[in-house]
């Protein structure tokens, strides 16, 4: 061993002073958000053929939080309020979502899914459930349910 240098430090960085975990997750990650942008721009045609990629992501939040304020979704997503502004434009110029005064807050206005937003998104994501089961087919339940709760651990991690 060299000076104080355990084991398992010399074995996770292979004595290089390289982290070969964390370098092997950048990398997997790296190519996992390129087929998760290319997909979302799939996804994303498949709603409507006029959606931009990134404003998918707006919908599925949508979904899943409910009614949500604009600079609610700008902070979750760390984008600024006029990029989500005319995200937002973008989406109820589609009839995907509307916008109505928050009844706490006058000046404020939250932003829902309209139920042909809700429809259209919906019907695309269940095609890619089916998807995502066709392609882990050989995995365990329990294999998915794993994955599921540690990119959850991620996301939560991220928004810190």
């Amino acid at each position: 061993m060299h000076g104080s240098e355990s084991g398992s430090e010399r074995g996770a960085t292979g004595g290089s002073g390289v982290d070969h975990a964390f370098l092997a997750l950048e990398r997997e990650l790296a190519v996992f958000l390129r087929r998760a942008r290319a997909n979302s721009g799939e996804m994303a045609r498949e709603v409507h053929p006029e959606l931009e990629p990134a404003a998918y992501g707006l919908l599925v939040r949508l979904e899943s939080a409910g009614w949500q304020r604009a600079t609610d979704l700008a902070a979750y997503f760390g984008v600024g309020k006029a990029t989500m502004s005319r995200q937002l434009r973008a989406l109820e110029g589609l009839g995907l979502v509307a916008r109505e005064p928050d009844p706490a807050d006058g000046r404020a206005f939250l932003v829902h899914l309209t139920g042909e937003g809700l429809a259209r998104y919906r019907s695309v994501r269940d095609a890619r459930r089916d998807r995502y089961v066709r392609k882990l087919a050989d995995w365990d339940r329990a294999e998915v349910a794993e994955l599921a709760r540690l990119l959850q651990h991620l996301n939560t991690r991220a928004e810190d």
